[in-house]
């Protein structure tokens, strides 16, 4: 006998659809409806809820081989595929984030092609590998964000089975798995959930209706995402979660759902006896998010630092559009680097308000922040997907990831950046829906106007050009200027492996000097300095020592107290410190 049981306290009757046959369900008390039914292990059921015969997916259905509007399917892991009971974990500080997208990191976009590439991510020098949404969505391709059923693995990439393989694979080698979700909102397609109770609060949100967190018949749709996220970790073994915009999770309670997620997260966590990892995407600079419980946080591990990113890609670029309107000088960089975020307390122009509260160096450490030059949103959310390698040159390129590299901050690579990939990374949909697919067509060229680009410069993301031409080049890897790129990365990574000065996470044993007009700056870390030349022309540094890796080879004076930086350039060196000086 199998239980089948949805919380559905809106509806008045539930009958259970298994295999052609109909079953009425019994309601307890709190919403939640249960029939006892003979079940095959992999049979098809759904739910119809009320007068409407039109069969449902199961809210947490496990497997959807059909499709968002399609029934679901009884299903388990085999225990016998795993092979990584040795497997302990693997904690996030002191370790490297690669972020990919399952659909196009390989030619097949799926999760079994992508195991056969981890030796490559080993050889990189990684810790993590991040996998952008892989819950279920509608249509063959997308980023994932608009997903629906959030206990499935979306089928195109391989479903639940081909997630386990990749995390066994990925354990096998050493990696951790880091995987996004997204709680704050559901997609447009397949999205039933209003049938069977108070998910959504009817109020608009960024991306549609806000998920009920704080109102009537919240604590299930609580527990709905809590169980989801403990699934991820007990079930599938992964080791983090990726929180997607929690700015965008309505929750005026006085415990917040993501304190919750914390202490449960935490109690698994010591059950299991590896380290389980919550990393927040928050765009509120707001320190609480990654301060323990203890001290009055919520007690998240990590969260992404925009700021960092901005300061690095504007000082280095020049581009000032945008969110990029407060960044772009050395000051700005020195002063991000040193303290985590820019805006802390101070006036946001492209918000037109105060933004962000101070980081207190002294207590948190910056492994608690990721930093990055490119993720998925940053080229994405450009109008034509274009990555910094399309107008920027491979030697800006290296001093970005000099900088993001060798900093105290945990870094994260968006695939393909280590070999500078010329293919975009554009915005995408697969929606089957004609009226649907035409309203993201038109939303994504209106938002573009408002910031001033140029419509024509938007590809469609309905067109299938629009996802193929986003899918890597692998063959670019062994092109000259590509692989001097690659082999930059790998002996970053590998220095940052080697130095403990280069994964020290105390932002007070940072300091950075810096020469505006020059367009030149110094980071140092111990007995280590990191020589950054953002401007065409070559230029004289005061830092001096033993050059230990460049792009372009500086030359040292005689006393090793200067050296000549070549034009979008960096060199690390290593000396003593002139305690005077510092």
């Amino acid at each position: 006998m199998h239980t089948f049981e949805v919380w559905a306290p809106v509806p008045e009757s539930v009958r259970l659809h298994l295999d052609g046959t109909v079953h009425p369900m019994h309601r307890d008390e709190h919403g939640w409806w249960r029939a006892e039914v003979d079940a095959s292990p992999g049979a098809r059921y759904g739910f119809v809820v009320g007068e409407d015969d039109t069969v449902l997916p199961d809210p947490r259905s496990p497997r959807q081989p059909d499709g968002v509007h399609g029934l679901s399917q009884l299903h388990r892991l085999d225990p016998a595929v795993w092979t990584d009971s040795s497997w302990t974990g693997r904690q996030l500080p002191g370790s490297v984030v690669y972020e990919l997208h399952i659909g196009t990191f390989t030619e097949a976009g799926t999760l079994d092609a992508a195991i056969e590439h981890l030796d490559e991510l080993v050889e990189l020098g990684v810790g993590f590998v991040e996998l952008m949404p892989v819950n279920a969505f509608n249509g063959t391709h997308g980023w994932g964000y608009d997903g629906v059923l959030w206990y499935a693995v979306h089928e195109p990439y391989g479903g639940p089975d081909a997630l386990q393989r990749f995390v066994d694979a990925a354990h096998a080698r050493g990696l951790g798995v880091v995987l996004d979700v997204v709680y704050n909102h559901l997609g447009p397609s397949g999205n039933y959930l209003g049938r069977f109770g108070p998910y959504l609060t009817g109020g608009a949100g960024t991306w549609g209706e806000t998920v009920n967190l704080d109102g009537p018949g919240s604590a299930e749709v609580r527990r709905y995402i809590i169980d989801n996220a403990l699934r991820w970790f007990r079930d599938f073994h992964i080791d983090a979660l990726r929180l997607d915009a929690v700015h965008a999770l309505v929750d005026h309670t006085a415990t917040h759902v993501l304190e919750d997620l914390s202490t449960e997260t935490f109690r698994l966590s010591v059950h299991l006896g590896r380290p389980l990892t919550l990393i927040a995407e928050s765009d509120l600079n707001d320190p609480r998010l990654i301060t323990p419980r203890s001290a009055g946080g919520y007690g998240l591990h990590a969260q992404w630092d925009d700021d960092i990113h901005h300061a690095v890609h504007a000082a280095v670029s020049g581009e000032r559009q945008g969110y990029y309107g407060d960044f772009g000088s050395l000051d700005c960089l020195a002063r991000t680097l040193q303290h985590g975020f820019f805006h802390a307390g101070t006036y946001s122009s492209f918000r037109g308000r105060i933004h962000g509260r101070p980081l207190d160096v002294r207590r948190t450490p910056a492994s608690s922040l990721l930093a990055y030059t490119c993720t998925h949103d940053q080229v994405g959310n450009r109008a034509r997907g274009d990555r910094p390698g399309r107008y920027l040159d491979h030697g800006q390129l290296a001093v970005k990831a000099a900088l993001v590299l060798t900093s105290p901050y945990t870094p994260m690579l968006f695939m393909g950046e280590e070999w500078g990939a010329g293919t975009p990374f554009r915005y995408f949909t697969s929606h089957p829906e004609p009226e649907l697919a035409a309203a993201v067509v038109e939303g994504r060229r209106r938002e573009f106007a408002e910031h001033g680009w140029d419509v024509g410069d938007v590809p469609d993301p309905q067109d299938p050009e629009t996802f193929r031409s986003s899918v890597l080049n692998r063959t670019e890897r062994t092109e000259p200027e590509h692989a001097r790129l690659l082999a930059c990365y790998r002996d970053l990574l590998a220095l940052r492996r080697a130095r403990a000065e280069l994964t020290d996470p105390w932002l007070e044993n940072l300091q950075v000097d810096y020469d505006e007009e020059e367009r030149w700056i110094v980071v140092h870390r111990g007995t280590i300095r990191v020589a950054c030349n953002l401007g065409a022309d070559p230029v004289t540094i005061p830092v001096g020592g033993v050059p230990l890796m460049w792009w372009d080879e500086p030359v040292v004076n005689r006393t090793r107290s200067a050296a000549l930086i070549p034009g979008h350039s960096f060199a690390v060196f290593e000396g003593d410190i002139d305690h005077h000086e510092r």
